[in-house]
């Protein structure tokens, strides 16, 4: 069974910084893409950043130069670093897992950025 289960997510001041987790378990972590993506209320489902299983990292404009994502093979996590936190980086964030036959999402994590 394939598990992707996102952490690190809080309420957090505007200029503030936020580490994101996601833990995987049922696949062969090593041969995915890793991404982030968030959602807003009212709104769709957007990228925010991707790692390769090359480890290449591709980011959204709006996080580009604030956000900085990680992977770890050996534990079998992908991170997200957030920094200099705005109130319209709030949303659920989630984890995705991605190969060439199939695609597996988390359940998300909140993060609030509000003074």
């Amino acid at each position: 069974q394939v598990q992707l289960v996102e952490s690190g997510g809080d309420l957090v001041q505007p200029g503030g910084s936020l580490r994101l987790s996601c833990a995987s378990s049922g696949i062969i972590f090593r041969v995915y893409d890793m991404a982030w993506y968030r959602q807003a209320p009212g709104q769709q489902r957007e990228f925010v950043a991707m790692i390769t299983n090359t480890a290449r990292t591709t980011y959204a404009d709006s996080v580009k130069g604030r956000f900085s994502i990680s992977r770890d093979n050996a534990k079998n996590m992908v991170s997200l670093q957030m920094n200099s936190l705005k109130p319209e980086d709030t949303a659920v964030y989630y984890c995705k897992a991605i190969s060439l036959s199939r695609v597996f999402w988390g359940q998300g994590t909140q993060v609030t950025v509000s003074s």
